[in-house]
């Protein structure tokens, strides 16, 4: 599974993101983490092999969300369906 990193300024918070490479929401996902200096990780699934996928549905389902992107997960406990910025901007308190 291909994990990339985007380092910030803020460090407080494990972010992972599930996103699909060419999805605006998405893109906009992670334009307003970087603005926001947020350290985070993403995975466009898309890009991902087969059974990858399957692992993100199985991970974002065993969390209680539906498999759509993006999906947040906010220190492995917090799962975000959509880019809702209010309830992004809460979980990470900024």
């Amino acid at each position: 599974m291909n994990v990339q990193k985007v380092t910030g300024i803020n460090k407080k918070h494990r972010v992972l993101l599930y996103a699909i490479s060419t999805c605006a929401w998405c893109k906009r996902t992670k334009k307003f983490l970087r603005d926001n200096g947020i350290e985070y990780e993403y995975i466009d699934v898309d890009l991902c092999d087969e059974a990858d996928r399957k692992k993100i549905r199985s991970d974002i389902t065993k969390r209680g969300g539906s498999p759509v992107y993006p999906t947040i997960i906010i220190d492995d406990d917090q799962l975000i369906t959509g880019f809702l910025e209010d309830k992004i901007k809460e979980a990470l308190r900024i």
